[in-house]
């Protein structure tokens, strides 16, 4: 008959279509080597991060690891994933965060602080460890030596009982009045014991005395330091995650009970303290992707050597200068880095 006579109805239009589809299904599991996956799949990579910190406060720090692992071509969500847990000052939560993150089968963990970092090696001694600041990581045990490490852990050290002296040494030319120090540190880290002897042997070559005043809470550091207001000429803020996230609270007592202050590293939120010296902390934590990503890559963390600041800068806070009624040396001035004003 003509054209009309076998009219295509719906229904084999529909099974025609079925067919087409079942046939280009086949394809693709037959040759799955030439299907992308989907953009939203899930890293491969998985890493974790243990920080000391409380949230809010390894903001800063958490952006510049990611700025650091972007520049070694690693984006969070797409390349890697990240596992995160912050202790927030309380190392007795330490050893079940760390249990959390080994269950979740990282390829590596970065460990941020001392403690998180001991904490962290107790419970492996396989799994790499990168540490993005420490203190001194030979004196309590980490790694056998700065250009060896020999075990599963590496990264960046903050020196900090090499740089005791040098911070006493630019506190008494700030305050040439100074006899007593309060040295304010954490007694439940074990960095803090390195320093004080450190600080113990520079303060007898200085012609001052140390008064080690120990703090676990913030609600502590105006009753401990006010008590000893009449007895100490200066603080001194030892390298620790808690008196970090302290700093603030220092600044205004020290202020308060005109004491001149130093700190080491600089942090975001500080703006109370006299005196900075020490290294770039962010530049730490962006560096330390690169140790990640060299891990990720093949490296063993046993032969990374740990990585020593490169550069140190002395930073001075005018404005706190003038609050407790300090002339700032013109020495000082003409060597700083950076006067704060």
């Amino acid at each position: 008959m003509g054209a009309d006579s076998n009219p295509v109805t719906d229904s084999d239009l529909g099974v025609r279509l079925t067919c087409r589809i079942a046939v280009l299904l086949a394809s693709l599991v037959l040759a799955p080597g030439l299907v992308s996956p989907p953009a939203d799949a899930a890293p491969t990579r998985r890493i974790a991060y243990l920080s000391m910190d409380p949230p809010a406060v390894h903001v800063p720090f958490a952006a510049a690891f990611r700025d650091g692992l972007r520049e070694n071509g690693l984006i969070e969500g797409k390349d890697i994933s990240i596992e995160w847990r912050f202790a927030a000052n309380d190392a007795s939560v330490l050893p079940r965060l760390v249990s959390e993150l080994l269950a979740s089968n990282p390829e590596l963990v970065v460990a941020d602080a001392t403690q998180a970092a001991l904490a962290t090696q107790r419970a492996t001694r396989t799994i790499p460890i990168v540490v993005p600041t420490s203190g001194d990581l030979v004196r309590v045990g980490l790694v056998k030596s700065l250009a060896h490490p020999g075990g599963n852990l590496t990264g960046l050290t903050l020196m900090s009982p090499g740089l005791i002296g040098k911070r006493l040494a630019v506190l008494k030319e700030m305050a040439p009045h100074i006899r007593t120090v309060a040295v304010l540190l954490n007694p439940d880290n074990p960095a803090a014991e390195p320093q004080i002897r450190e600080a113990q042997a520079a303060a007898a070559q200085l012609d001052l005395r140390l008064q080690p005043i120990p703090i676990r809470q913030p609600q502590e550091i105006d009753r401990l330091l006010s008590s000893y207001a009449r007895r100490i000429d200066a603080v001194f803020v030892t390298d620790d995650p808690i008196m970090d996230d302290f700093r603030t609270a220092i600044g205004v007592v020290a202020i308060k009970n005109h004491l001149p202050s130093i700190c080491s590293y600089r942090m975001p939120e500080d703006k109370s303290c006299l005196m900075w010296y020490g290294p770039d902390l962010l530049g730490m934590y962006k560096r330390a992707a690169s140790y990640v990503a060299k891990i990720l890559n093949g490296a063993k963390p046993a032969d990374l050597p740990v990585e020593q600041p490169a550069k140190l800068s002395l930073v001075i806070n005018a404005k706190t200068a003038s609050d407790i009624g300090l002339a700032i040396p013109q020495s000082l001035l003409l060597s700083a880095d950076e006067v704060v004003r």
